[in-house]
């Protein structure tokens, strides 16, 4: 498998072992984005967490979906490079 398509997968992974652990499983609701944010990015820090969560809610639905945090996962690795 390439390292692009084992980065995929690891994207998709990541999203579906913390999405619908309180309801619908292809979304996450706050709670579980900020439990991916803390176990996934620890040295991050969660701060701010409602305005966080409401940047990364496009369409302010109340959950983010895949769509949503591939689009912060995207960002987040521009700024890293």
């Amino acid at each position: 498998m390439s390292a692009l398509a084992q980065a995929m997968a690891l994207l998709m992974a990541t999203f579906n072992k913390y999405a619908g652990k309180e309801g619908d499983k292809n979304t996450l609701t706050k709670a579980e984005l900020i439990e991916l944010l803390r176990n996934e990015l620890p040295g991050a820090g969660v701060t701010e967490v409602d305005e966080f969560f409401s940047m990364l809610d496009g369409d302010k639905d109340g959950v983010v979906d895949f769509k949503e945090y591939v689009t912060f996962v995207t960002a987040l690795t521009v700024l890293c490079n």
